[in-house]
């Protein structure tokens, strides 16, 4: 394990403190016409998904890099065909080509080329908002009042994207975390106004592949229902962007504390 300096905050006062995190490491929908990934999903939204998923991998930057994505000509719902515009698909051949074949579940990546690799495609946060600590309070309680799915199973997870203003743009629920947060970024994605995004609020502890995505969409404040990896600490950090997690009525800044406004002990 490793110790972090974080910030407690509970009723509006904060303190410093250490925190243990567990460490992580990386292990690895059809693109192109070839098999990209595979990933264990909850039924629903899955255009949507697949347009997430490709921007988190680095494989689009904007919905005007597809040429098609649509399910298969067969219409199953289970497969989801992308194709790129040709300027694009040059730009990433390098993603195209990788031997390797990924797969993503609810445990991580397994196979993946590794975290310095990922970095390449990743851009800091700028430092243009500010948010009250109180109002983060507010925003996990409307994480929860829209999740429909976990009132009825307690089995899913859940993805809110805000705007600056901490207003809700898009949402999603799914049996997976990592498949919550690429539906709700691929809405705005396809809906054209991801530039609006600002905070994501999750449901899940915070992984470094959901740092990951998170950047790749431009949002600099990530909002957690359990505490992040080491790992996922160490990319935001480098990434300048702010990592809270909720635990009750505390909230602890790991990084990026600048964006909150709150006041110290």
């Amino acid at each position: 394990m490793t110790s972090y300096s974080v910030i407690r905050c509970e009723k509006g006062l904060c303190r410093n403190s250490d925190q243990e995190l567990i460490q992580e490491e990386p292990l690895l929908i059809r693109v192109e016409g070839k098999p990209y990934s595979v990933v264990m999903r909850t039924p629903g939204d899955e255009i949507p998904h697949a347009a997430g998923f490709c921007l988190g991998e680095g494989l689009a930057d904007s919905f005007n890099d597809f040429a098609t994505i649509g399910f298969c000509r067969d219409l199953d719902p289970n497969v989801v065909e992308v194709r790129l515009k040709p300027e694009r698909r040059d730009k990433v051949s390098n993603l195209l080509d990788r031997r390797g074949f990924i797969s993503q579940t609810s445990c991580g990546i397994c196979g993946k080329e590794m975290v310095k690799d990922l970095f390449q495609i990743l851009i800091p946060a700028e430092d243009n908002f500010q948010v009250d600590l109180d109002r983060i309070c507010a925003c996990i309680d409307k994480l929860a009042e829209n999740q429909i799915y976990y009132k009825s199973t307690r089995g899913a997870h859940a993805a809110m994207i805000l705007d600056s203003g901490l207003e809700k743009l898009s949402f999603a629920e799914d049996v997976g975390r990592h498949n919550a947060l690429d539906k709700a970024i691929g809405k705005l994605l396809l809906g054209g106004n991801l530039k609006d995004a600002a905070v994501a609020v999750l449901s899940s502890r915070i992984s470094y592949e959901l740092v990951q995505k998170a950047a790749r969409a431009r949002l600099p404040m990530i909002v957690g229902m359990s505490r992040p990896t080491a790992l996922a600490v160490e990319m935001g950090q480098s990434l300048n962007m702010t990592l809270v997690c909720a635990k009750g009525s505390e909230l602890i800044l790991f990084c990026g504390e600048k964006r909150i406004i709150r006041n110290l002990t």
